[in-house]
């Protein structure tokens, strides 16, 4: 054999084993993901929908997912996607609307006493300025009228 061969051979092999392992390590995952479903878990679907696990009936295939408090949605059991658990929720982020408007609010009026306290006149050496006169990003600014252009008229010959 020569050695072109044997190389082919060699990147076939490993292809194959690659193969052969990415596919066990694939199926050991959806069976640990089958043993997480279970009714209660919070899961997320493939299509990005998260809830509350209520039911799931092997036979049909059919998850039942609380995604409120009386809005449950049916949906087949192999578009949930993972299971999510207490660690997968970051540390210090909302864990609902309320949370997160609490969180927002309380940053804002953190933001106010921190402006009051610099729009104190700062006094450089020829610049005297107020820092809260200039414009916060986002924040919307009153036009300036442009002044009218004035274009030459061509006088008609008469």
């Amino acid at each position: 054999m020569d050695p072109l061969t044997i190389g082919m051979l060699a990147i076939l092999a490993v292809l194959f084993f690659f193969m052969f392992r990415n596919s066990r390590k694939r199926r050991s995952q959806q069976e640990q993901l089958k043993s997480q479903i279970v009714p209660g878990a919070e899961v997320m679907t493939n299509f990005g929908l998260y809830g509350t696990l209520r039911s799931i009936d092997e036979v049909t295939k059919i998850a039942e997912l609380e995604l409120a408090p009386g809005n449950v949605v049916r949906v087949h059991s192999q578009t949930i996607a993972k299971v999510v658990g207490d660690e997968a929720v970051a540390e210090g982020a909302p864990r609902s609307v309320e949370e997160a408007m609490a969180i927002a609010n309380r940053e804002a009026d953190e933001r106010e006493a921190g402006t009051e306290a610099d729009s104190k006149t700062i006094v450089s050496s020829d610049v005297t300025a107020k820092v809260s006169d200039e414009p916060q990003y986002g924040e919307r600014v009153d036009a300036v009228e442009k002044p009218v252009r004035r274009t030459a008229t061509k006088k008609v010959a008469e």
